[in-house]
């Protein structure tokens, strides 16, 4: 049996977004900039996309702006936001992904602005009241803070924090790549200036996301070029890829309830069987429901021979699944997340995340392994 539980590094396409995909593709083939018939015929379907995605977040059209994916959009909005209104604070927790973390970063290094990480408990959860201590004496930030962690699964409660930001007058960004098209984002309620999608995430194509962009903000191009993304983003616009999230995101609302209870009751499920297979088991971030993505579980194994090459022997067992984000896969320093939470650096780790894919004869076959390896 081959297993796929590495969901929140990407899912497989789902054949509704392939098939939109490959009629895009066979009948539609203009350059949307151009002004003849083929190019309008493509142009109109970008901007049926758009709309589609507004409908969906509840928001204006001209606020959404199509990117290469997640990490572009975090970047366009961190940099771009910092240089041109001005700000020399920025606010953000350890634990953020990298396109977060290291735009910040990379930033405070040429002197543009002063970051300050948020304080986080045991489980990695952020000290919002340290936020606004923060904020109290910083006015006018820049904050970013993710939706939810995507090797913990650790939700923030973004509302409660845009009405902090909104209290000190601060710019807020949200990385909501993992949460995308697994929870409803109503931007007419939520006060929030930056979100980010990836299509990969919620069976849709690699290569393609989008920024919304508050239309109260007025930031220059990330990418200069061309007047694609009415002037927001030089280059021809990957149209297929464009197709296909609008198509996934539809599908990821028209589905949501339903995939919603399924996957959290395998991801119960596996947290129970787990427990019961390994009694030491123990669990990295908030694990219950209310606090946590449905989609991610993130287990930490008591040490053993076996497992000390964990996930290679997962691999070699037919299991795929991930130590941390998968941007990282391959570097030897470890996650930066655990770390983040102090995890016990003897205990390896293992983030096995779900989609409406997986089956439970799938679990039990990953619990009956992992706790071979563990005896």
């Amino acid at each position: 049996m081959h297993v796929y539980l590495d969901n929140a590094a990407t899912t497989p396409l789902d054949p509704e977004v392939l098939e939109i995909m490959v009629e895009t593709m066979k009948n539609d083939f203009g350059n949307p900039s151009s002004i003849h018939a083929h190019g309008r015929q493509v142009k109109t379907i970008i901007e049926k996309a758009r709309k589609t995605i507004a409908g969906l977040l509840h928001a204006s059209p001209s606020e959404i702006f199509f990117t290469s994916g997640g990490t572009e959009a975090d970047n366009m909005a961190i940099v771009r936001s910092i240089e041109d209104f001005g700000i020399t604070h920025a606010i953000t927790s350890p634990i953020e992904h990298h396109a977060v973390l290291h735009t910040l970063e990379e930033l405070e290094k040429i002197g543009k602005i002063h970051l300050d990480f948020l304080q986080l408990d045991e489980k990695g959860n952020i000290d919002l009241s340290h936020l606004e201590s923060l904020l109290a004496t910083n006015p006018r930030t820049f904050v970013s803070i993710m939706h939810a962690n995507n090797e913990l699964g650790n939700l923030t409660d973004i509302t409660r924090v845009s009405e902090i930001c909104e209290q000190y007058n601060a710019i807020f960004h949200s990385d909501t790549v993992q949460t995308m098209g697994h929870y409803v984002h109503d931007l007419s309620e939520l006060k929030i200036d930056f979100i980010t999608g990836a299509a990969h995430k919620f069976h849709g194509p690699k290569g393609v996301g989008f920024l919304y962009i508050n239309g109260k903000n007025k930031i220059k191009p990330f990418i200069y070029g061309g007047a694609q993304e009415r002037n927001m983003r030089g280059g021809t616009e990957n149209v297929y890829g464009i197709a296909g999230l609008s198509k996934a995101l539809e599908i990821a609302y028209r589905d949501m309830h339903e995939h919603q209870l399924y996957i959290q009751e395998l991801k119960d499920y596996m947290k129970l069987e787990l427990q019961k297979a390994i009694p030491l088991i123990k669990f990295n971030g908030n694990t219950e429901a209310d606090k946590s993505l449905y989609t991610v579980l993130n287990v930490s194994l008591p040490y053993s021979d076996m497992n000390d090459m964990l996930l290679f022997n997962l691999d070699i067992s037919g299991i795929s699944a991930s130590g941390g984000s998968a941007c990282s896969s391959g570097s030897d320093i470890g996650s930066h997340v655990l770390r983040g939470i102090k995890a016990d650096s003897s205990r390896p780790s293992v983030r096995f995340s779900f989609s409406k894919n997986n089956t439970k004869d799938e679990i039990d076959f990953v619990v009956t392994k992992l706790k071979m390896l563990c005896e």
